[in-house]
């Protein structure tokens, strides 16, 4: 490093939240962000833009970011005897060391074995694999009703959507609808399937949604305002 450049400004801190800093080409101002998932603080700058100043606004919004990060909810981490949100219920995690390797659902629970330190990631793989099959049915049975191709069906863990649909057909979810009520699933199921229709927010796109899942989905939208953040934390420990 040169004797005559200046140290890299220092990072704010909210805690154990770190304070994440994005550019983009793109971007045009600064945007800030909470992610549930992690705790972490997320600024989005120009690429260009000065950092100094950047960090002195995210300064003046301490009071904004840590009323966020409190307001975020406490998730049990996932391991033996945990009990974690799936469709309208609750699942419990049931292990025992010479249990099955590949998790086994039942009416008591989900049974695996192994060592306990992968119980977690197991149990992330197993929920991850079930979204993918129920979404994959689901979206080709509204698109079946819908009259519309579709074209891959994914499953991934976006930080900000529940889904997405390309202009090719493929539709990408959050795997984390899993763990919601099936209503709620079904409902981003309709709303991205109705962008095979209409690629915007249109009236006529929410016509469309409304049409596929028999009826306005406003009551399944709040649970998700309302619920999202508590099932975005499940598994950041594992």
């Amino acid at each position: 490093m040169s004797l005559f450049s200046r140290p890299a400004p220092k990072l704010p801190s909210f805690g154990d939240a770190p304070l994440v800093v994005r550019r983009m080409a793109q971007s045009k101002a600064l945007r800030l962000r909470v992610d549930p998932r992690d705790r972490s603080v997320r600024l989005t700058m120009p690429a260009r833009g000065a950092l100094k100043p950047a960090l002195a606004w995210v300064e003046s919004k301490r009071d904004w970011i840590e009323a966020q990060l409190a307001a975020i909810p406490s998730c049990p981490a996932i391991g033996p005897g945990a009990v974690i949100p799936y469709e309208d219920g609750a699942l419990p995690v049931l292990w025992c060391a010479d249990g099955p390797r590949t998790p086994r659902r039942d009416a008591d629970g989900l049974h695996l074995g192994g060592p306990e330190e992968l119980v977690a990631r197991r149990v992330l793989r197993w929920l991850a694999a079930e979204a993918r099959r129920v979404l994959d049915a689901e979206t080709r049975e509204y698109a079946a009703l819908a009259g519309v191709a579709v074209g891959a069906v994914g499953i991934g863990d976006a930080r900000s959507r529940w889904g997405s649909c390309s202009s090719g057909g493929d539709i990408r979810y959050s795997w984390r609808l899993i763990l919601a009520p099936p209503a709620v699933r079904r409902a981003t199921v309709a709303h991205e399937v109705a962008h095979r229709i209409h690629m915007d927010h249109s009236a006529a796109f929410h016509a469309a949604v409304a049409r596929l899942y028999g009826r306005d989905p406003r009551v399944e939208r709040e649970w998700l305002r309302r619920n999202g953040a508590l099932i975005q934390g499940y598994g950041r420990q594992a």
